[in-house]
């Protein structure tokens, strides 16, 4: 009778790893953070870790820079952080990644359902601006998962930023649950849960420092770079045109003086603009990016003096006054004192100025060599 095999021995490689998680399913992978499944009347839970890994930050970092940002999201519907049991709180967020992350990462020791809506990932505030982070998505939510079996309290507690979006008496009214705002910022939960929920003044005040802005810098610039190089060809082909028809040398040239002057509005309207935001005048995000754009301007003209005629100067001047308001406009959008209404007015009053500068720009800059 021959000898069962030596699991050890050379030809059959290493021993076996640990067999399958029985939660796993065909098609279906288990993502990183989730550690396991807690067993629920509402079916298995998955229970999320609350630190977050290389591949988190790595992800965070690639959203910040615009990349692969509108796919940065989580399935919507029921975890866990902790042992929860039918007393633990339950806290809802937006299937963002990084509004995932932000919450998961301050529960720590914390026993708690999180109930993640379909935002479609767009993060809390944004999202209740869009009504996605909505009174009907919530509602929604709370009914698919069978929150009412899981829970023995009848409560939700939502962030401050998503009441735009939802109406808490509708909420009760659809699903039987009671809406309780929790505070701004997710690393206050744990105060405002010692406090019995309760938040202190502090917790309701909406900031944006320095600090808060700078992180938004990298999507800002994103938003333009874009199109950046389609304008930066556009501006050498311009600047080519000459009484011989077409000089490639002036195309080089002049090509680099005005793709300077564009690079320079370009960061004093999407980094300027936010950094100094508090200490530039008007409220209009467009006037601030000209102020800045002005200044921009006039340091292109004394870097390119000796190469460029007056007319050539006026176009570097308003080409950079131009694309700092439009960048300094864009930013209206991420700010947490902007509504959509108003930034629909300030686009009204500023597009048409940024875009009569750069028709005044480009025709003084074709018609310089001619004029010269």
């Amino acid at each position: 009778m021959a000898a069962p095999p030596d699991d050890d021995a050379p030809c059959c490689g290493p021993k076996p790893g640990p067999p399958s998680s029985p939660h796993e399913r065909p098609g279906y992978t288990l993502l990183h953070f989730i550690d396991d499944f807690v067993d629920s009347t509402a079916g298995p839970v998955p229970r999320v870790n609350t630190s977050l890994q290389v591949k988190d930050i790595m992800g965070t970092t690639r959203a910040r820079l615009g990349v692969s940002r509108d796919r940065y999201r989580v399935a919507p519907g029921l975890y866990c952080v902790g042992s929860p049991s039918p007393d633990s709180p339950v806290l809802v967020t937006a299937n963002y990644k990084l509004s995932f992350d932000s919450l998961r990462k301050e529960l720590d020791d914390v026993d708690a359902w999180i109930l993640v809506l379909d935002t479609r990932g767009v993060n809390v505030w944004c999202a209740a601006g869009k009504r996605t982070f909505s009174t009907e998505e919530v509602v929604l939510q709370v009914k698919r998962v069978g929150l009412e079996k899981l829970v023995n309290h009848r409560e939700l507690i939502l962030p401050q930023l998503g009441a735009p979006g939802v109406s808490s008496h509708l909420v009760k009214k659809g699903c039987g649950f009671k809406v309780i705002w929790g505070p701004i910022r997710a690393n206050d939960l744990k105060v405002f849960l010692n406090n019995g929920q309760q938040a202190a003044p502090e917790m309701r005040q909406l900031t944006f420092t320095i600090g808060e802005r700078m992180v938004l810098i990298p999507v800002e610039l994103s938003l333009i770079i874009k199109p950046t190089l389609f304008i930066l060809l556009g501006a050498f082909v311009l600047s080519g045109i000459s009484p011989d028809i077409f000089s490639f040398s002036a195309a080089w040239s002049r090509g680099l003086t005005i793709s300077g002057a564009y690079l320079l509005g370009m960061l004093a309207g999407a980094v300027v603009v936010p950094s100094l935001l508090p200490w530039l005048p008007t409220r209009q995000f467009y006037i601030k990016g000209i102020m800045a754009g002005l200044i921009s301007g006039i340091l292109s003209i004394l870097l390119f003096a000796d190469t460029i005629s007056n007319l050539e100067a006026l176009t570097l001047l308003l080409l950079s006054m131009s694309v700092s308001s439009f960048a300094a406009m864009n930013f209206t959008g991420a700010t947490p004192f902007t509504s959509p209404s108003g930034v629909e007015k300030e686009m009204r009053h500023g597009i048409p100025v940024q875009a009569l500068a750069v028709l005044i720009g480009i025709v003084a800059w074709a018609t310089a060599p001619f004029i010269a």
